[in-house]
């Protein structure tokens, strides 16, 4: 395994890697989807334009499996951007890894990275700085988090009595119970994203210690790697989706 390049921040372990591929996600998302919008056209759609509409279309399937269009059209932006988001944060890390060695103690913006800090004469350690964001509980952790908000936020503010009433439902006694499964979801969220992306480029850096032989191997398993990223975005959005719905819509309005 390889370490990670933090630095500390006012007492805060920073991740200097995490914080690269979030910016390099963040800008890859941002110029894809200038892409797919650009030129828009009614009479003679680009391929790049149908692309997109097919994007609306499926995230507004996700969120109709939860909740009528009406109700779920004001989270059409926040699915959208979170499965293109998680999408591609999940492909970062699956091309290659950009690993240096350090023989001496590194210091980036006057910040010493830990893990070279009092190093002895011999020593050296590599640093890992391309990466899934994914692949970082703490990137993870965040958009659980974020999520965990927001639904909250919406059940206060949507459905007032309902949501406060649902804790003590359908017995005072579950109380407790509810409180704590309202507290598992973003845990569940974070965790299940981090631990099959992480896994995934662990897997990755085992194969590539066989050498050439790691070739057809690498190759089976970057295709098998695409196919969970692009499932554990969808599970991350469905997720959301749900939790606003449960959050948000009385059973009574959703008939």
């Amino acid at each position: 395994m390889h370490d990670m390049p933090k630095i500390m921040l006012g007492g805060i372990p920073i991740d200097l890697s995490a914080v690269i591929m979030l910016l390099i996600s963040c800008t890859v998302v941002f110029v894809l989807v200038m892409l797919l919008v650009r030129n828009l056209s009614v009479e003679n759609p680009s391929k790049l334009q149908n692309f997109m509409e097919w994007v609306v279309e499926f995230v507004q399937g996700l969120i109709t499996s939860t909740m009528t269009l009406k109700q779920g059209k004001p989270y059409l932006s926040l699915g959208i951007t979170l499965i293109l988001f998680i999408f591609v944060s999940n492909l970062l890390g699956l091309p290659f890894a950009v690993i240096t060695k350090a023989h001496h103690e590194v210091t980036i913006f006057g910040h010493v990275i830990e893990a070279t800090r009092n190093m002895m004469p011999g020593d050296h350690v590599e640093l890992l700085w391309y990466k899934s964001p994914t692949a970082d509980i703490n990137v993870t952790a965040g958009l659980a988090i974020v999520v965990f908000i927001l639904m909250n936020y919406l059940g206060i503010k949507n459905n007032t009595k309902h949501y406060f009433k649902h804790y003590i439902e359908p017995f005072p006694i579950f109380l407790p119970l509810n409180i704590i499964e309202n507290l598992s979801k973003p845990i569940a969220l974070a965790i299940r994203l981090f631990a099959n992306i992480f896994a995934g480029e662990v897997l990755i850096t085992v194969i590539l210690k066989l050498g050439v032989a790691s070739i057809p191997f690498l190759m089976i398993w970057q295709g098998f790697s695409i196919f969970v990223g692009a499932l554990q975005a969808f599970i991350f959005t469905i997720l959301t989706m749900v939790y606003i719905a449960q959050m948000t819509i009385h059973e009574e309005e959703a008939h």
